[in-house]
C-alpha cells in the first residue's frame, strides 16, 4: 500500500506493508526521519510528536494510512530557530530523548499564543514527560523563545515601515525636455471680460 503525504516541505510516498503501521514506523523505519523518538509506542510521552495538519499529535498512535494526502511536520521542519537556540541558551536539554516533542509542542503553543504563561505552557507540556530537568528550564526556555519571536516580529515590521519598495521596483522616468512641453492654455487678453467683472480705467465702454 503505498501512502503519499507532505513530510516537512516535500511531497513523499512511503509504501507499507500492514494497514495498522504508525507513521512513527514510517517516518523512522521507511523515510529514515529519526529526529522523531520512539519511546513508550503507547501516546504516554510524548516523544513522538509531530504536526499533523498543523494539530500535535503522538506519531504513534497516527495509522500511516490516515496520513494520505496530509502533512506531516516534524521536528526537523515544525521548530523555528528561536525555540531551538532558547533551549541550548537555558540548558532545557540533557539526554535529548524527549527533545524532539518538547520542540514541536513548544513550537505549536507558540504559533498559537505569542506570550504564554506559566500555567499555559505547564498545560501544554502535560503530554510530554522529562525525567532529566525537572521542567524549569523548559519554562524557562519557553519565556526566551517566545521573547525573541516577539523581538524579532517587532524587528520585520519596523523594517517594512521605513523601507521604500518603489524605489527599487520602480523605473526613474526623465523629465521632459522643456520644447517637448505642452503650452498651457494662453491667459486671457487684458481687454477680455469675464463674467461680471467692471472695465479698467480709460477702457471704452
Amino acid at each position: 500500500m503505498r501512502v503519499t503525504m507532505r513530510v516537512d516541505g516535500a511531497d513523499t510516498a512511503a509504501d507499507i506493508d500492514r494497514p495498522g503501521e504508525s507513521l512513527l514506523a514510517t517516518l523512522r523505519d521507511r523515510l529514515a526521519l529519526t529526529g522523531t523518538k520512539n519511546a513508550c509506542e503507547q501516546g504516554e510521552c510524548g516523544s513522538c510528536t509531530v504536526l499533523l495538519d498543523g494539530d500535535p499529535v503522538c506519531a504513534c498512535l497516527v495509522a500511516t494510512a490516515q496520513c494520505e494526502g496530509r502533512e506531516v511536520r516534524t521536528v526537523v521542519g515544525a521548530v523555528p530557530r528561536a525555540v531551538r537556540d532558547a533551549f541550548l541558551t537555558c540548558g532545557a536539554v540533557q539526554c535529548g530523548f524527549c527533545t524532539p516533542g518538547l520542540l514541536v509542542t513548544v513550537a505549536d503553543l507558540l504559533e498559537r499564543e505569542a506570550d504564554p504563561s506559566d500555567l499555559r505552557i505547564r498545560e501544554a507540556l502535560a503530554g510530554n514527560l522529562c525525567r532529566c530537568t525537572g521542567y524549569e528550564k523548559i519554562i524557562e526556555a519557553v519565556h526566551v523563545a517566545a521573547a525573541a519571536s516577539v523581538s524579532g516580529a517587532e524587528e520585520a515590521r519596523a523594517t517594512d515601515a521605513t523601507a521604500w519598495p518603489e524605489a527599487a521596483t520602480t523605473p526613474a522616468v526623465d523629465a521632459p525636455a522643456p520644447d517637448s512641453v505642452a503650452p498651457s492654455a494662453a491667459a486671457p487678453p487684458a481687454t477680455e471680460r469675464t463674467g461680471d467683472a467692471r472695465p479698467s480705467a480709460g477702457e471704452p465702454q
